[in-house]
């Protein structure tokens, strides 16, 4: 890692922890997960290989909380040949990306409750002009007990001069054994996918999956299915790829509770 990104990574780190440490009656807490990939809305962003995922989370008794969210990528950084008749892909040496996080929760009653917030995607690595992907979405949700839904919206959606955005519909279903179902269906939308650059048009995304938690670890496998999106449905290198797949993680959050 050079002394570039080491030196915005410190800086992200610091702008976390200090608004962490200046605030009180707050929780801080981090979330350390090992993924299979590192899927987005049923596209890949590590070439369908494993992803470390890290977060620093603060959250208030007010609602108010926050967050600094990063994981290892690839799009492409080595860049390929788009094969007969096909042009020549540049790389896009970036290997990080950072997520900041803003936002304020709560509820209507007992078991309806909401969200609404900000995200703002920073991705780190080469700084050269045409590796600029950075952008924002704002979101809100709704949530009544097993079910949630969200609403994202982008008018720059990475940093393309085009709007996009995404609605979402998960259910966390409890079973027995203290497993878990969960099922998810995405629809992306938008003059971003819509545009003669891109082509994609409308798609849907869907994932089903089950979880279980063994003392302080939260395991999950998952079906996601991301082929809707036809023109990405098995890329070259598997660079934002939209195939289907197995998914497999495991994540830990600390600090850890003490057990009873």
């Amino acid at each position: 890692m050079n002394r570039n990104l080491q030196s915005k990574l410190a800086g992200l780190g610091a702008v976390a922890l200090a608004v962490a440490s200046g605030a009180a009656q707050a929780e801080v807490s981090s979330t350390i997960t090992i993924a299979s990939d590192y899927d987005f809305r049923g596209i890949t962003q590590n070439a369908l290989d494993p992803a470390l995922q890290a977060s620093l989370d603060w959250s208030g008794e007010s609602g108010l909380y926050a967050g600094l969210w990063g994981s290892n990528i690839d799009f492409g950084e080595d860049g390929y040949d788009g094969g007969e008749g096909g042009d020549a892909v540049a790389p896009v040496d970036l290997n990080v990306e950072l997520d900041l996080i803003l936002g304020y929760e709560g509820s209507f009653t007992e078991n309806f409750g909401y969200d609404v917030g900000a995200t703002y995607y920073k991705y780190l690595g080469n700084d050269d002009e045409g590796n600029d992907f950075d952008y924002y979405e704002i979101y809100t949700g709704l949530s009544y007990k097993i079910l949630s839904g969200k609403v994202w919206y982008s008018p720059d959606f990475s940093n393309s001069g085009e709007s996009a955005w995404y609605a979402e519909l998960n259910g966390d279903i409890p079973l027995p054994a203290e497993f878990g179902l969960l099922l998810h269906v995405g629809y992306n939308a938008g003059d971003y996918w819509e545009s003669e650059d891109i082509g994609y048009d409308k798609f849907y995304d869907y994932a089903v999956g089950l979880t279980r938690s063994f003392g302080h670890f939260d395991f999950a496998v998952k079906y996601i299915d991301g082929s809707d999106l036809k023109e990405a449905d098995g890329t070259i290198n598997d660079v934002f790829t939209s195939e289907s797949k197995f998914f497999i993680s495991v994540a830990t959050t600390f600090p850890w509770a003490k057990e009873e």
